[in-house]
C-alpha cells in the first residue's frame, strides 16, 4: 500500500430534527392540549486513533463525511430519533487541524484516543414546551439547529524515539535493518527509501525503543530538491536524531563533510525546534577502511565538522559498532525518561 501522510477532508455533523406541532386527539377528551415532541439531535463526527492503521490513504479518496440528521418530533409527545454518529479511524500520530484557520483540533498520540471533530445540531422544541396558562393551544415550535461543518487537514507524524537523518544512500535503511526487525528496501542507488518506516530495537530483555527511517535529504530540499523535506515531520516527535554519514567518500565528487553540513542547514530551515534536538554523529561504512586507518579517518571528519557531540563509527553491513550504538541510545533514552519523571 502506498504511504500517505497528508489529507484534507470535509466533515459535516447532522442537523437536529424540527420540533412538532401536534394536539392530543382522543375520543371523549375534548381540548386535549398540545403534545408535539422534540426533534432528535443530529449525529456528530468523531476521530478515533487506531494502532492497526498506519496510513491516511483512505482519506485521500473518501473526502466528505456526513453524520445522520436527527428526526423531527411527532405527536403524542414522541421525540424524534437522534442521528447516528460517525467515527473516523485514523493512525496513531495523526494531527488534525482546521484547514482554514490552522487551529489545532486534536493530536492523536495514543491508541483508542477519541476526539470530537464536528458536533451535531440540537433538536428543536415541540409545541408542548410552549403551553402556558395564557396560551393553552400553542402552535409554535422551534427548528432543529444545523450541525457543524469543517474543512480539516490531516497530517500523520510517526511516533518514534529515535530518527535517522542523512543523505540518500548513506546507509540509513541498512542500519535500521541491522539493529531492528524492520525490512526497508536496500539498493545501491540514491532514493531507495521513498516512504518512512519504523523499527523496534531491543535493548536487553525488557527495554526497547522505536527508530524512524525517512527518505534521504539533499542540499536544496527546502526548495523542493530531491524528495523535498516533507518527510521531516516524522522526526518532530523523536527524542534523539542520529545523523548518518559516509565514513568513506564513494566517489571523488562527493564530500561527506560538505553533505553533512548541507543536511544541518536544511534542518535549520525546516524547523528550528527540530534543529535543536539532541543529535549524534554516526559514521557508517567503516568496513571500507583498513582497520589501522579507521581512527584517523574518523578524527579527520570530526575535526572538519567541528563536532563536539557523541560520535559512533559503525558498519551496517557487518554489524561492527552497532551494539555499542544501540546500548548508548537505550541508556540516553532511559536517562531522559528518568529526568522527565523526577520531581
Amino acid at each position: 500500500m502506498k504511504f500517505f501522510d497528508e489529507a484534507r477532508i470535509e466533515v459535516h455533523a447532522g442537523k437536529g430534527g424540527d420540533g412538532a406541532v401536534s394536539f392530543r386527539r382522543e375520543k371523549f377528551v375534548p381540548r386535549g392540549g398540545p403534545d408535539g415532541g422534540d426533534g432528535g439531535s443530529g449525529g456528530s463526527v468523531y476521530a478515533l486513533a487506531d494502532r492497526n492503521i498506519n496510513t491516511l490513504v483512505e482519506y485521500r479518496y473518501a473526502r466528505i463525511h456526513r453524520a445522520q440528521d436527527g428526526q423531527r418530533g411527532r405527536g403524542s409527545d414522541r421525540n424524534g430519533r437522534g442521528g447516528e454518529d460517525i467515527v473516523l479511524r485514523m493512525p496513531v500520530g495523526t494531527v488534525i487541524s482546521d484547514a482554514e484557520s490552522g487551529e489545532l483540533i486534536a493530536d492523536l498520540t495514543e491508541d483508542g484516543q477519541r476526539a470530537l471533530l464536528a458536533r451535531g445540531g440540537s433538536g428543536g422544541l415541540g409545541n408542548l414546551h410552549f403551553k402556558s396558562s395564557t396560551n393553552r393551544a400553542p402552535r409554535q415550535s422551534t427548528p432543529g439547529q444545523p450541525g457543524e461543518s469543517r474543512l480539516l487537514r490531516l497530517e500523520l507524524k510517526l511516533l518514534a524515539d529515535v530518527g535517522l537523518l542523512g543523505m540518500p544512500n548513506a546507509g540509513k535503511s541498512s542500519l535500521i535493518r541491522r539493529i531492528s526487525a524492520a525490512r526497508p528496501k536496500v539498493a545501491d542507488y540514491p532514493f531507495t527509501t521513498l516512504n518512512p518506516s519504523l523499527g523496534v530495537v531491543r535493548v536487553g530483555h525488557s527495554h526497547s525503543f522505536v527508530v524512524a527511517d525517512i527518505p534521504g535529504l539533499i542540499e536544496g530540499a527546502a526548495e523542493g530538491a530531491g524528495l523535498g523535506h516533507r518527510f521531516l515531520r516524522h522526526l518532530s516527535r523523536t527524542r534523539l536524531l542520529l545523523h548518518v554519514i559516509d565514513a568513506v567518500p564513494l566517489s571523488e565528487e562527493t564530500d561527506p563533510v560538505r553533505d553533512a553540513r548541507a543536511i544541518v542547514q536544511e534542518l535549520r530551515k525546516y524547523d528550528p525546534a527540530l534543529y535543536r534536538k539532541p543529535r549524534w554523529l554516526v559514521l557508517n561504512k567503516v568496513d571500507l577502511l583498513p582497520p589501522h586507518e579507521r581512527d584517523a579517518a574518523v578524527a579527520r571528519i570530526v575535526k572538519r565538522l567541528r563536532w563536539r557531540g557523541p560520535v559512533f563509527a559503525v558498519s551496517a553491513l557487518t554489524g561492527e559498532g552497532c551494539d555499542e550504538l544501540v546500548s548508548a541510545v537505550g541508556e540516553h533514552l532511559a536517562q531522559q525518561a528518568e529526568s522527565a519523571t523526577a520531581p
